[in-house]
């Protein structure tokens, strides 16, 4: 079985563990010649794994002339802890403060609105009212077929039918005549040999 490689977090572990065991100085190139020999970490991986310290601030880097620097003390992992902790701290107490003062806005209202008979009254009528739209929409959800908007539609529809029976009635007509007066053939027999009745185009 081909060992497991190392997860991004122990990457970054072992990154910083060499700025700590050596507390030196380091520039991306010889970060990537230490990485793999010192702590098994792929040299392709390293740039990635160091801006990652960077952005969370366990690494400091300052460029010197032309050149970037690196560098981490175990010092500093500590202060970063302790920032964070005063941060959630600070955080919590916030927000412990927004829900006392949500409870105390809540318990302000509920005293506001105290019990009465006019308003169990109203409250009775609005759940009633709103009993009675349920059932209306039900109803209406059943009659559906009845809905103005749909017979619309429907008329619509018959009226588009029908004009299209009319068009098609009239070409059989024109192609009819057509017919007759080049071949000299009796409409009648036509109709017959195509079972069409003399009522075909009374369409009204």
């Amino acid at each position: 079985m081909a060992p497991r490689g190392l997860s991004v977090e122990e990457k970054r572990v072992r990154l910083l563990e060499i700025f700590h065991e050596t507390k030196d100085f380091y520039q991306l190139k010889e970060l990537e010649k230490l990485g793999p020999k010192m702590k098994g970490i792929v040299s392709q991986s390293v740039k990635e794994i160091l801006q990652s310290l960077i952005d969370d601030g366990l690494v400091q880097g300052d460029k010197i002339g032309s050149s970037n620097f690196y560098w981490s003390f175990p010092s500093q992992r500590g202060v970063m802890v302790q920032a964070r902790l005063a941060k959630a701290q600070e955080l919590r107490e916030s927000q412990q403060k927004q829900l006392t003062e949500v409870k105390e806005s809540i318990r302000v209202e509920r005293s506001a609105r105290t019990q009465s008979e006019s308003r169990s009254n109203s409250l009775a009528r609005l759940a009633d009212l709103r009993r009675q739209v349920v059932t209306l929409e039900k109803e209406l959800s059943a009659y559906g077929d009845c809905d103005p908007v749909k017979i619309e539609e429907k008329k619509r529809a018959v009226f588009l039918a029908k004009e299209a029976a009319l068009r098609w009635t009239d070409n059989y007509g024109t192609l009819l005549s057509y017919f007759v007066r080049q071949n000299g053939v009796d409409p009648a027999e036509i109709r017959r040999f195509l079972e069409i009745d003399e009522e075909y185009e009374d369409i009204s």
